[in-house]
This record gives structure tokens, sequence and C-alpha cells, in this order.
């Protein structure tokens, strides 16, 4: 468990002008100077290269890429392009865009096999919807999941595992400390199974209304290395508590 850095990884979905780059500073402060925690931005394409060139030192990231190296994909961005721009890292398989861009498992694994290519991070996202969970069927839904999502040649040094009940986002409501730990130890029981030992040192975050009221407590459950923050990354005040507690989670 000590091996594992925790990582907690902002996600601003379609929010955020030029005006939003001034919240970014202060975020990189705070990950500067709390070293034993790795933070990263994952930003709208059009502040990329701004947040890249304004932070420097902070991991500023995408929140998607196309499956394809070129191409006639109109509105597309490929992950060469995302890198180009400064990007060290994207997001694949968000529950937002399986559901409203209709991602399946398979393109899922094709993005974060042409982002690895582009020398990109991958954060691959899973989740069961409310249906899902109250039908019983949450373990299940989310480990088979992970097994079709998984791109070939997974490794903890590019690739981590995000873990997003999809009722819980941005609804304020949170599964407890019990669920989130069977679910947890349910995703790497099936990294065993899918990747043998390099799943150890896989990083899996929890996504899902954390925020620096509930994040000290979400990070200390077992296999929780970290999170996936939408709303409250959006600003360093409810930000930087987050990554405050993660510096302070052992």
């Amino acid at each position: 468990m000590g091996m594992r850095r925790k990582f907690i990884a902002g996600n601003w979905k379609m929010h955020g002008l030029g005006s939003s780059l001034s919240e970014i500073t202060p975020i990189a402060a705070a990950a500067e100077a709390l070293g034993d925690v790795d933070v990263a931005l994952c930003l709208p394409a059009t502040l990329i290269q701004r947040a890249a060139e304004a932070a420097p030192a902070l991991a500023i990231g995408a929140q998607d890429c196309h499956r394809n190296v070129s191409g006639a994909h109109t509105g597309c961005l490929s992950a060469a392009m995302i890198a180009e721009v400064g990007a060290s890292l994207t997001i694949v398989g968000h529950s937002e865009r399986r559901q409203d861009q209709h991602e399946s498992d398979a393109d899922v694994k094709a993005k974060a096999e042409a982002a690895r290519d582009a020398g990109l991070s991958v954060i691959l996202c899973c989740g069961e919807s409310e249906a899902e969970r109250d039908a019983g069927e949450a373990l299940a839904r989310v480990t088979k999941q992970i097994a079709a999502s998984m791109p070939d040649g997974a490794a903890a040094d590019w690739l981590t595992i995000a873990y997003e009940p999809i009722w819980a986002i941005g609804t304020g409501r949170v599964p407890s400390s019990d669920d989130i730990a069977e679910m947890h130890g349910a995703i790497r029981n099936q990294l065993r199974e899918t990747i043998g030992g390099e799943a150890d040192k896989l990083r899996i975050l929890y996504g899902g209304s954390m925020n620096g009221g509930n994040a000290a407590e979400l990070l200390a459950v077992p296999d929780v290395d970290g999170g996936l923050v939408g709303g409250a990354s959006l600003s360093a005040d409810k930000f930087v508590p987050i990554i405050e507690a993660a510096a302070r989670t052992k």
C-alpha cells in the first residue's frame, strides 16, 4: 500500500474560459508544496496550451481523445494533437461520454492505447448506474467493464483506473466507505486477473462528489489511491483542501 502515491486529478468537464486560468496558479503552487501527492487538471482542449504554459510544473490533461491517429473525423482531436499542446495525460471512458457519446468498452480500450502510443498517461473510468446498483449488479457491471476496457500492455507507469458510481457524480450522494472498499477491492482483484502482478502497482481513484469535507475519509478507504474530482476542481479554494487531505493520508 505504501508504494502507491496518492493521485488527485481534477476534471473541469465543459467548464472554463480564459478567465478561469487564474485558478490554476494557486492549485499548481499547492501541488508543488505538497510534494508527496501527484496532482493533475484535465481541462477543455481550448485551455490546455495556456494552462501548460502558465503552470509548467503541473500535469495538465485532456478529457478525451480519438482512437485514430488522424483521419476524416470532424470535430475530434487525436492524442498526438493533445500532447503537442502540452497535455501529459487524458481521461478516457468517462461515464458521461459512455452515455452521451455512446462509447463502448472497445472504444475506450482503443482510445487508451492511442493515448499511450502518443506518450500520454491515461485515467480510464468505470462505474455503474443507480439502477445497476439498486439491482445488486454493481460489482459485476464494473468488473466486466474493466476487463473489456483494459488496454494491451497496461502498466502502472501510464495507466490509472477511476471508479465513479454514476449516481454519485455531482449529486452529493456518496456511497458508504464499506461500499467503496468493496468496489475498489473487486476492481483490484479484476485487475489481478486481467494483468497479473502489475495490478498491485496500479492506482484506483474514487470519483463521485469528493470535496474538502469528505476527502480525508474517502482517501483512507483501502485501495482508494486518490480521487477524480469534478465540480470541486474548478476553484483553488475547493480543490486545494482535497490535495491537502491526500498529503495527510498515509
